[in-house]
């Protein structure tokens, strides 16, 4: 694994409107079969695992991933673009209001019964 931090962080505008501003405080290269844990104040980890032919992006969207307090959604914004969010327990109102202020929907809940019922009809 190779760390850059980039300090001062690279500050830049994004939203519907601009009106968020992210800064990017570090860069990450990962070999093949290297992974690196995000983790939250209550405890929520979020993997991210390189092989050598691209990305594990998520652990496990219904097994992992909730397990350690995060829930997986496909949601899109008002120009069709899609996303993959992960969201808190806890932090549900946020996330809506998040989701009002940037014109975004959620198309599927990953971890729920809609997903499940795609993966059983695929089922062999």
């Amino acid at each position: 694994m190779d760390l850059t931090r980039i300090d001062p962080p690279r500050r830049f505008r994004v939203g519907r409107d601009g009106a968020i501003e992210l800064s990017e405080c570090a860069r990450i290269a990962l070999q093949p079969d290297e992974q690196v844990t995000f983790t939250t104040p209550a405890g929520g980890e979020y993997d991210v695992a390189r092989k050598d032919w691209g990305f594990y992006a998520t652990p496990s969207l219904n097994g992992r991933l909730p397990a350690h307090g995060l829930r997986p959604a496909l949601c899109a914004n008002a120009a069709g673009q899609l996303y993959l969010l992960l969201v808190e327990t806890g932090c549900e109102e946020a996330f809506h209001a998040y989701l009002d202020g940037e014109a975004m929907r959620v198309l599927l809940w990953l971890d729920g019964p809609e997903a499940e019922a795609m993966v059983a009809s695929e089922a062999p």
